[in-house]
This record gives structure tokens, C-alpha cells and sequence, in this order.
């Protein structure tokens, strides 16, 4: 199982990322965090603004592959408890790409 989080935008445009790949013993944590969040909801990406940051977030658990583009303005709920997990699980990767 391998959870990433890709942040890119804001002012800078600056990316950042993070990746958790749990041990087994905490699976069912981190699978429980992926199936809350609304895979198949289509988020509107005209919500995102001008030098707002967009989180792309990808799953790889079972045999499903997992991805959405979550505007910044729709990171909540589900999403921002994954995002959260993941960016808490990896001290970050700080790789700023322009």
C-alpha cells in the first residue's frame, strides 16, 4: 500500500511531496482513511483561484488504483484527514520544482 500527496501552487508555484507507505500492521488504519474520502466525486477545478495550491493525492492499496485532484478549497473532511496521515507520516520530502 503506498498513499502520496503532491501540493503545487501558490504564489511561488513551489511542489511539495509527501508519501506513506504503511507497515501492515497499520493497514487497516490507512485503508479506512482511503475509502472515507469520495474517489469518484468530480471536483471542479475552476474552484481552485488564482495562486491557490491544488493537492493531487494517489492511492495504490489492493488491487485499486486510486487518484483526484482536490483544490485547495475542497481539502476537508476525508481529504484533509488523508492528507493530514500522510504528510504525518513522511517528515516531507522538500522538493521544490518550479
Amino acid at each position: 500500500m503506498v498513499v502520496a500527496v503532491v501540493r503545487s501552487g501558490g504564489i511561488a508555484g513551489l511542489r511539495r511531496r509527501w508519501r506513506a507507505e504503511p507497515a501492515p500492521e497499520q493497514a487497516p488504519t490507512w485503508i479506512e482513511l482511503v475509502d472515507r474520502c469520495p474517489w469518484e466525486e468530480h471536483l471542479d477545478p475552476d474552484a481552485r483561484g488564482a495562486d491557490r495550491y491544488v493537492w493531487s493525492i494517489h492511492a495504490r492499496l489492493r488491487d485499486k488504483q486510486l487518484e483526484q485532484v482536490v483544490p485547495d478549497t475542497r481539502l476537508e473532511g476525508a481529504w484533509r484527514e488523508l492528507v493530514d496521515a500522510v504528510r504525518g507520516a513522511d517528515a516531507g520530502t522538500d522538493e521544490d520544482e518550479h
